[in-house]
């Protein structure tokens, strides 16, 4: 009899919670889930049924089983999945003004990049997005790139002069490049390792994650820690699943996107950390790669060589000159 009861007791809270739930949240993303947008999003789902005592049912889809980055903005206005995070670049033609990440030596560092997120110029940019028909909920970081050669050490500007990198598409990119006399070629990020193995660019700029988990490290001589751009991922909602929430639940999702925004932040720069060290062991047992970081003097100097690009993306259909002299402001 009381094996029966349990049984009984099991089944209704069972069904007590497929009943409770009164929405269904697919939560789509394109990378494993033991990475920080994984984890963070693993985390968000958690906090969100929380918060809403189970009116919202949230899966998570991770690895690209509902769809690509390239798919997913599409299938959000759509409302065939409800959330995604793609990276930025997935946003360019949409809105152009994104690119403010791209913008070399325009953040000082992690937690000033955060300021501008939180800040005026992170409502702007996602209010650009909410307007074009998806409702912008916050930045996630990927993390800062760094510069890595085959044949010389990107230490001072001059250093750059003459080589090739790879870039993805982007204008600031380009301009970037050739700034300090090198030379950017577009290449898709599948064909870079091959690329650098056989001597068709002599370099690239990707975050550590990048370098270390597609072993570009291995196919160059020389690593720069320059923290010179950003890579980052904007998670987004459909607006027609989030005008269908009432305000309580809205607060709901906010309440959990800030939380599991801020536990993303650590889980990058945790992943960030470990991977470097791996990269600098390589290193050091090895002696195939030489690492260097860029000294403040250093920094200056590159931020003095590539800041006149800037202006060239003063247009409002670019990046607008205001949403840059914010960023720069921003202490």
């Amino acid at each position: 009899m009381k094996k029966l009861v349990l049984g009984v007791v099991a089944a209704a809270v069972v069904a007590t919670s497929s009943i409770a739930a009164d929405y269904t949240l697919k939560f789509s993303h394109v990378v494993s889930e033991n990475t920080p947008k994984g984890k963070a999003a693993k985390y968000f789902e958690k906090r969100l049924e929380e918060l809403s005592k189970g009116k919202i049912d949230v899966q998570v889809y991770p690895s690209s089983q509902l769809y690509t980055d390239n798919a997913v903005v599409k299938a959000l206005r759509l409302n065939s999945v409800q959330m995604a995070a793609p990276a930025f670049s997935k946003f360019g033609k949409i809105v152009p003004q994104l690119a403010l990440f791209d913008l070399p030596f325009i953040f000082t560092d992690i937690d000033q990049l955060h300021r501008v997120q939180d800040g005026e110029v992170g409502t702007e940019l996602k209010d650009m997005v909410t307007a074009k028909g998806i409702v912008a909920l916050d930045f996630w970081d990927n993390g800062f790139k760094q510069f890595s050669s085959s044949t010389k050490a990107v230490i001072n500007p001059e250093d750059a002069a003459g080589q090739k990198f790879r870039i993805m598409s982007s204008k600031v990119l380009e301009a970037q490049f050739h700034a300090v006399g090198a030379n950017p070629q577009m290449m898709p990020f599948s064909e870079v390792y091959s690329g650098l193995q056989q001597g068709v660019i002599d370099g690239a700029e990707n975050p550590i994650s990048n370098i270390y988990t597609k072993k570009f490290h291995e196919v160059q001589k020389y690593l720069t820690i320059s923290n010179h751009g950003y890579l980052g991922y904007l998670v987004v909602m459909s607006k027609k699943f989030w005008n269908s929430l009432p305000a309580d639940l809205q607060a709901d999702v906010k309440q959990a996107m800030k939380e599991a925004t801020a536990k993303e932040r650590i889980y990058a720069q945790q992943l960030d950390e470990e991977q470097f060290k791996e990269i600098k062991d390589y290193a050091q047992k090895t002696g195939k790669l030489e690492i260097y970081t860029l000294t403040p003097e250093q920094r200056a100097a590159w931020k003095k060589a590539v800041s006149p690009i800037y202006s060239q993306f003063y247009s409002d259909d670019t990046i607008g000159k205001d949403l840059i002299e914010k960023t720069l402001n921003t202490k």
